[in-house]
């Protein structure tokens, strides 16, 4: 009963009937403890309540008052049906001894006893005795356990779904106080750091066996992305408390972590000058033109990140995606990526696909350049940029390698406005096969990486470089995880798959049979 009971529970209700409280008749071999009293508790709390909601007082309460107690009450009552759900359910006993099946021999497990367990659900705390079969020096099995197909945790499978749901989204301190605020059950931080990693384990199984939409079904074009982000990791060793940090130092130390997308989308034919629009548009209230067709979201993404994986692993993991997703490598494959060589080599050498430089990439060495002619914020800035930009979404690049560097020669400029233009233009040029923009975008292909972008800063950045964090690595990878598989909205399904491997690996199929004498 709660604490917050203002009036004296009333008798229970009329027409319940003496035999109305008794638990079903349990099978041959069961016992059902305690089934009686906990469903008479059950009742009497709803009764309680039933009378605290009619009370005179109460009816003079404001409503924000009655939901809180209300809530606080009606918990109660769920956690004492689940407590009487459990022992009509009986305590396991299947007979006198297990035959269980060990790896070259057989054993008899012929030591019974009834074994105490308490399990913290949504509701509250459940008691459930069931009887333990065991022998000298070896654990127990519990077959009452495997029938309810429990965890190994003393929290249930629901009630970690929804610290996990939690701590993906927030740190891992507001987490446990808002699942206390929601179930009145604390959860200790050490504890829930190990869920969290334990549920991460059947992520790469999850997505092997998983069946994605029939292609189809699915948009013409196939995109590719895939970047890099740094993590603030937790510096090894004990922390050197310094009055000021040197030249150089950092106040923490990141790992880069490699960030895949994969999605379809329908082609979106445009024109240079349309793109230029969109990118240099100062109103923000003008929308889409009359006429012009509304962007394609994309379909089916898929984000997801590692820190432990190398970039050749992530990469593999993405071309086993593509196979999933095109196995008749009927649509275009197109892969976004910035101005790293490694990287492209690698998505180059793995997947056939065409690859594209990401034109925000393009955007900020075009306005770094910029600024070498004209102020920051400058009208004139924006003008030599928004031009230099049309003329390379134009498939003009070749121009404004080649204008830039007459620039440095004719100005006789040095040192940083050399350097910066210089590089400029290397950067371009290196990268002249994969700026065929005015290609990309008759054929109605995507020409930037605003998904990979979106992925870093959701998947990473709002999550996990909050002020003060700092991961360890085990820690940041279950994190990347459990919020790829929730930002792709894929979190219930992997649930359910990870509760039936968790039960596997905790009760394999036909390990122990029954003994009959």
């Amino acid at each position: 009963m709660s604490n917050a009971t203002l009036l004296a529970p009333p008798p229970l209700a009329p027409g319940l009937t003496v035999a109305s409280r008794r638990a079903p008749s349990p099978a041959l071999g069961s016992l059902v403890p305690r089934a009686a009293p906990s469903c008479v508790q059950a009742r009497q709390e709803f009764s309680s309540l039933e009378a605290w909601l009619s009370a005179p007082l109460t009816l003079q309460l404001p409503l924000h008052q009655i939901e809180s107690q209300q809530e606080f009450r009606g918990r109660e009552l769920h956690r004492l049906l689940l407590q009487t759900h459990v022992q009509q359910r009986g305590n396991g006993d299947v007979g006198p001894a297990l035959r269980v099946t060990g790896p070259s021999t057989t054993f008899l497990y012929t030591h019974r006893r009834l074994q105490p367990r308490t399990l913290k659900t949504i509701f509250g705390p459940i008691h459930i005795d069931r009887m333990g079969y065991g022998r000298t020096g070896v654990a127990s099995i519990h077959p009452l356990d495997e029938a309810m197909q429990l965890p190994a945790r003393s929290f249930s499978y629901e009630f970690q779904k929804r610290m996990i749901k939690a701590a993906v989204q927030s740190p891992l301190l507001e987490s446990t106080e808002r699942m206390q605020e929601l179930t009145g059950m604390s959860v200790p931080k050490r504890s829930l750091e190990q869920i969290i990693q334990e549920a991460a384990q059947d992520f790469d199984a999850f997505y092997a066996a998983r069946l994605p939409a029939p292609w189809r079904q699915t948009a013409s074009i196939l995109v590719v992305a895939v970047d890099g982000k740094g993590i603030p990791m937790v510096k090894p060793g004990p922390a050197q408390r310094s009055a000021r940090r040197t030249k150089g130092q950092k106040a923490n130390r990141k790992k880069m972590a490699t960030v895949a997308a994969v999605f379809t989308r329908a082609p979106w034919v445009r024109t240079p000058e349309q793109v230029v629009e969109s990118l240099f548009r100062t109103d923000p209230s003008k929308g889409i033109e009359p006429g012009q067709c509304t962007p394609p979201r994309p379909e089916h993404k898929r984000v997801w990140a590692s820190l432990v994986k190398g970039k050749a692993a992530v990469i593999d993991e993405v071309v086993q995606e593509v196979g999933r997703r095109d196995p008749e490598n009927q649509k275009i494959h197109v892969a976004l990526t910035d101005g790293e060589r490694a990287l492209q080599i690698l998505v180059h050498d793995r997947l056939k696909v065409t690859l594209i430089l990401d034109l925000l990439h393009v955007l900020e060495k075009i306005w770094k350049a910029a600024h070498v002619f004209h102020p920051e914020g400058s009208p004139e800035a924006e003008l030599w940029a928004r031009l230099a930009c049309l003329r390379i979404l134009e498939g003009n690049v070749c121009q404004v390698i080649k204008g830039l560097r007459q620039t440095v020669t004719k100005r006789k400029l040095f040192g940083a406005k050399r350097k910066t233009l210089l590089s400029v233009a290397d950067y371009f040029h290196n990268n002249r096969d994969r700026m065929r923009y005015d290609q990309y975008l008759a054929q109605g292909l995507p020409i930037a990486s605003g998904s990979v972008e979106g992925a870093c800063k959701n998947l990473i950045k709002d999550r996990m470089e909050r002020s003060g964090m700092r991961w360890t690595e085990s820690m940041a990878e279950a994190i990347l995880k459990l919020r790829a598989i929730y930002l792709s909205g894929d979190f219930d399904s992997y649930w359910a798959f990870h509760i039936i491997q968790d039960q596997r690996r905790l009760y394999p199929p036909g390990r122990w049979t029954v003994v009959v004498k």
